[in-house]
């Protein structure tokens, strides 16, 4: 009886390991595709007027051919400075890979915009600045390409109380 519940659980587990070849395989043809790279060209001019609508608009290809199918293409929208208060506006097809969106900002300023796409299983997000109107640059904050504040503009201030706790906490 023991032979027989041993030989069970042993042609069980070999078809269980047969099967589990199956879907490696199965996950490697679904994903052939995908080597080549998915790019994204922004196509919305760097310098735009404040209080008009702006066309927000990505191009997105994959070996030099058009994608018409991606997944989705949501623009992230941020005045310098203020990416927690940032928009996220869904692109839409418009044609031959473009996808498009529009936005109205309403007063001068430098922005920062990210074409979030997500198309054939890969995720790309370039990154472009938007100069408003005729913004005052000497108040504009620039951002790293990820979109996080630059470390290079930390205040002094900052920078001697972070002193002034290292030595206080030893």
């Amino acid at each position: 009886m023991k032979k027989w519940i041993i030989s069970l659980l042993v042609i069980t587990g070999l078809l269980a390991g047969c099967n589990n070849d199956k879907k490696q395989e199965d996950n490697v043809s679904n994903n052939e595709g995908t080597t080549v790279e998915v790019k994204v060209d922004i196509l919305t001019p760097e310098k735009v007027d404040a209080n008009k609508e702006i066309e927000l608009a990505a191009h997105v290809t994959q070996g030099g051919e058009d994608v018409n199918d991606a997944d989705d293409v949501k623009f992230e929208v941020w005045e310098s400075g203020m990416r927690e208060d940032g928009q996220m506006i869904e692109g839409k097809l418009d044609q031959n890979g473009e996808y498009k969106a529009t936005i109205t900002l309403d007063h001068d300023g430098v922005y920062y915009m990210f074409a979030h796409t997500n198309a054939r299983g890969l995720h790309v997000m370039p990154k472009q600045k938007l100069i408003v109107g005729n913004p005052d640059m000497s108040k504009v904050k620039e951002e790293s390409k990820d979109g996080s504040k630059d470390m290079n503009h930390m205040n002094m201030h900052d920078k001697k109380d972070e002193e002034t706790s290292d030595h206080s906490s030893k």
